[in-house]
């Protein structure tokens, strides 16, 4: 039988998401930041593609990115609540890591693959940034999927896209924890 390693196991069975909005100052260092995107790059990656990259936003940048948010929101012909949902998470931004999937020309590893190791890398990073006493949440938003915006903002290629944006602050004291999925409910055994 394998060693079990209870605390991990722990950690990962009571991990809290918390919302983005509420996160404060201080956030972590640059060497600290390094340190959990090091343990997030731990994924799957079929060969070593690395068909992600990945783009630290730090508080200065915010304010960019929330008017570039506004602007493609108003060429969109977008209302305030449109505009207000685009420039919501980076006018209360503090850091956050981007996650930009960037598949690689490769015969024998489907892009479906490739996409999925950069949500892991996003799921990495939340982990991560959990388990050395940050809040992290992924996100992504409207504009996180408007090419016009993501290009401009992360410069993304045609080829790419967000993946998410992971935010790295100090979490609200606590929180109520959502609710669980039911696994009797999405969970089918086959046996046979």
């Amino acid at each position: 039988m394998p060693a079990r390693n209870q605390p991990a196991l722990d950690f990962l069975l009571n991990r809290r998401s918390r919302p983005a909005k509420l996160f404060t100052a201080p956030v972590p260092s640059r060497r600290e930041l390094e340190e959990i995107i090091t343990a997030a790059l731990r994924v799957p990656d079929h060969g070593k593609l690395e068909p992600w990259r990945l783009i630290v936003v730090e508080k200065p940048a915010f304010a960019r990115l929330a008017g570039l948010a506004e602007a493609r929101a108003l060429a969109l012909g977008g209302d305030a609540e449109k505009i207000a949902k685009g420039r919501g998470q980076y006018d209360l931004g503090q850091l956050a890591v981007v996650v930009i999937s960037s598949p690689k020309a490769a015969e024998k590893v489907p892009v479906s693959e490739q996409v999925l190791s950069a949500g892991a890398v996003c799921l990495g990073l939340v982990n991560a940034a959990t388990a050395a006493g940050w809040g992290a949440c992924w996100l992504t938003g409207w504009p996180a999927h408007d090419p016009v915006f993501v290009a401009d903002a992360f410069g993304c290629a045609p080829h790419e896209t967000v993946a998410g944006i992971v935010h790295v602050a100090t979490p609200p004291a606590d929180a109520p924890d959502r609710p669980r999925p039911d696994l009797d409910r999405i969970v089918t055994w086959m046996n046979a």
